[in-house]
């Protein structure tokens, strides 16, 4: 079978293939035409496709393959131009696109929505809307730089210091996360709220603190956001307002599948900013998450607040949207290719293939079936009485009790060797303890405040103190005392395996971030 990837429309920078995928496509089976200039806009000429194995072609005949692959849907001119039983791969929006699915259907053209993938784990390499919101929320930070004019990151020179900027992420999905990401790595001070308050440990692993809302949301359950009740839209309005107030540079993200962008910034929220703020509207494409976004256009209040409309972030990186477009795509070709004879079978029981089918046969499939992709639900457990619930607080409190005694007899113990060592122990020697406890107390404390990203250096830290404790051990391994020989040879013993171990474990570790 051919496939097709044509040129897209101007507006959209993107291609649908890179070099790469094209090769990878060849691998499949499949003889790839490519449209003459497809990937210029995206820094692809048409010898880096020649190389990799496509051949070259017009328009008509690009669009008369029996698979069209395009970043964008097609016009009603390209549709007229492909054969009954085609395939067209591409973002079609179907949710809001009736009009292309009925003229999808009337041609007999099998369509696939790459924008609709379900949200589980065997589809989150197919999955476009993540694959570009990454991008987008890396961008996004980069406008909100260059339109807030001044550094991220704080300083203190010779001539006077400035606190860095403060940045305010709303919502934390895919596209959240990476301008979380990114604008931590530039040295602002971020902080993120989302509806799904099971995502504020990913938050805070980013560098950012989490600003809860004060309702949570329900959790979605087929992965993708859901619409606010008006109570809980109102509160969280009010918190977002008040962030936006005490920021410099405000980004958000939230968008419904299928509906209109909710508004987050109503006009007396943005009139509140300080002059010179700077707003990214990431949902712009969809209405916009403030009363004031203009779609595709960078406007400025009358307050001095910049709010940026750019509809398509991700395509102001073609380069990398060509690529990672064009992965996604070839993720697809392998599922429904599973000869890689370059023969495609469409599995309508998959429940991937079935969700993203549009179009099959001159019929309409959409909406799909829902896909259940939250959490399985724990097991009902059988209703307990009044005294159950006394029975069982009993028992946790006895069990507790328990083992504060534990604990107190472990650390009577424990001071009770302490003590006998100290009397055993000649008197020149009782001031090491000191020294000892001391050190105990100062690396509890180091230690117990590092950061997991430090953890690879710490690590290599101990394999040095080890060294050290190593070599103390050696020299006292020939005292004439046999307590102290013993407790030499044991130190010696356990500094070597905790160094090999460690460096072991080291190597193991970096080589995780090795090439093959």
């Amino acid at each position: 079978m051919r496939i097709g990837v044509p040129c897209e429309p101007a507006d959209q920078p993107r291609a649908a293939a890179s070099p790469q995928t094209v090769e990878r496509m060849i691998r499949l089976g499949y003889e790839v035409l490519v449209e003459h200039g497809a990937g210029a806009r995206a820094q692809f000429p048409d010898e880096a496709y020649e190389a990799a194995g496509a051949r070259l072609a017009g328009g008509a005949q690009v669009w008369g393959c029996d698979v069209v692959v395009s970043s964008s849907a097609p016009a009603e001119e390209h549709l007229a131009l492909m054969s009954r039983g085609a395939v067209l791969i591409c973002r079609m929006d179907p949710a809001r696109r009736p009009e292309l699915l009925e003229s999808l259907r009337e041609r007999g053209v099998t369509a696939l929505a790459l924008d609709v993938v379900p949200r589980i784990s065997r589809a989150q390499s197919l999955d476009v809307l993540s694959s570009q919101a990454n991008l987008a929320g890396y961008r996004a930070v980069i406008e909100a730089a260059a339109h807030l004019g001044r550094l991220f990151s704080g300083q203190v020179t010779a001539a006077g210091k400035f606190p860095p900027a403060t940045v305010y992420v709303i919502g934390a999905g895919v596209a959240g996360l990476s301008a979380i990401g990114t604008a931590c790595s530039l040295g602002a001070q971020v902080r993120g709220s989302d509806v799904r308050p099971e995502v504020a440990d990913q938050v805070r692993s980013m560098g950012a603190q989490f600003v809860p809302l004060p309702s949570a949301q329900e959790v979605s359950s087929d992965g993708y956001a859901k619409e606010m009740s008006a109570d809980q839209a109102s509160a969280a309005n009010a918190l977002y307002a008040q962030q936006a107030a005490e920021s410099d540079v405000v980004i958000t993200t939230a968008s419904i599948p299928g509906r209109r962008a909710p508004v987050l910034l109503d006009r007396s929220a943005i009139e509140a900013m300080r002059p010179g703020s700077v707003i990214i509207d990431m949902a712009a494409a969809t209405g916009g998450n403030t009363k004031l976004t203009v779609p595709g256009q960078v406007v400025t209040t009358d307050g001095g607040v910049t709010i940026v409309g750019h509809t398509d972030l991700a395509g102001m990186l073609p380069a990398q949207a060509t690529q990672l477009y064009g992965r996604n795509i070839v993720n697809l070709l392998g599922l429904i290719t599973p000869d890689k004879d370059g023969a495609l079978t469409l599995d309508l029981d998959d429940e991937v293939i079935r969700a993203i089918t549009v179009t099959h046969d001159g019929e309409l499939l959409w909406p799909p079936p829902p896909i259940q992709v939250s959490a399985t639900p724990a097991p009902s457990r059988p209703e307990q009485t009044a005294a159950d619930d006394a029975a069982a607080q009993e028992t946790a409190r006895a069990a507790q009790a328990r083992s504060r005694s534990r604990q107190w007899l472990g650390l009577a113990a424990a001071a009770l060797v302490a003590a006998a060592l100290v009397l055993v122990t000649p008197s020149a020697a009782t001031s090491h303890y000191i020294v000892l406890m001391l050190s105990v107390i100062l690396g509890f404390h180091v230690i117990s405040n590092v950061t997991p990203a430090l953890h690879t250096p710490l690590m290599s830290v101990t394999n040095a103190i080890s060294g050290i404790i190593l070599v103390g051990a050696i020299s006292q391994v020939g005292s004439p005392h046999p307590l102290i020989s013993a407790i030499s040879l044991a130190a010696v013993v356990l500094a070597t395996i905790n160094i090999v171990g460690g460096f072991a474990v080291t190597h193991r570790m970096l080589a995780m971030f090795t090439k093959d």
